[in-house]
């Protein structure tokens, strides 16, 4: 996990730095800054890869064989801003593959649960990079780039948010009555989804002052307390 999200993370600053250093927003990262060179983050992300793999190896083959395909998608992602809005959604993508990818480092095998909570990142995760991407609508368009809000508009986007967060929650919901998980963990959902309304309410198309509270702060909260509250009610079946 660790080495995977340090290649996916060091590939999008050393892809994107001709645009970070344009965007007032992005110009303080490390390479428009000058502290961290292009190279030396190209050079981290191929050893990051290089570990990653050597690490699925020692896990169990089926990890070993599809952790090429991991890689694929996480470092694919920094591209998709370049040719379609639908880019947080390859993101969710990338992000959902953590609970599949844990199940199989565990037992080996395919099944739904995972699945289930799969596809409920892949929604949650696309719905709060829409939000964040409200930031850069207008330097999106200048650069030809693509996002949610810079093709829906910043109302729309919202609504789009919304509604992919609404199916995040259905799919915790059906994960928790499929995998019969006890009161632990409809308290951990209640929490989950008071925090995905909370953004919501705070976020406006003609207010984004609350926008890192929303990214940063509610989904932090949101996915710590949710899987505190799982992993109790595990824990005393």
């Amino acid at each position: 996990m660790i080495t995977a999200r340090s290649a996916a993370m060091a590939f999008n600053r050393y892809l994107d730095r001709s645009f970070d250093a344009k965007n007032p927003r992005t110009a303080i990262r490390e390479i428009p800054k000058g502290i961290i060179s292009a190279n030396s983050a190209l050079m981290f992300t191929i050893i990051s890869c290089v570990l990653f793999l050597v690490s699925c190896f020692f896990i169990n083959k089926l990890c070993f064989y599809l952790a090429p395909v991991a890689l694929f998608v996480i470092l694919f992602y920094s591209y998709t801003k370049r040719f379609t809005p639908l880019c947080h959604l390859v993101l969710g993508l990338g992000l959902s593959l953590a609970p599949i990818g844990a199940y199989l480092a565990v037992t080996g095998v395919f099944a739904l649960l995972p699945v289930l909570f799969s596809l409920a990142v892949i929604f949650w995760v696309s719905g709060f990079d829409i939000i964040y991407a409200l930031q850069d609508v207008d330097f999106d368009k200048s650069q030809n780039l693509y996002s949610m809000p810079a093709w829906l508009g910043k109302s729309k986007a919202l609504h789009v948010s919304e509604f992919l967060h609404v199916l995040s929650a259905i799919c915790v919901i059906y994960a928790g009555i499929y995998g019969q998980f006890g009161w632990w963990y409809w308290v951990g959902i209640a929490v989950f989804a008071g925090m995905l309304i909370y953004q919501h309410s705070i976020v406006k198309a003609n207010d984004l002052s609350k926008v890192n509270i929303a990214f940063m702060t509610a989904n932090g909260i949101a996915s710590v307390v949710f899987a505190v509250f799982v992993i109790t009610d595990l824990l005393i079946r």
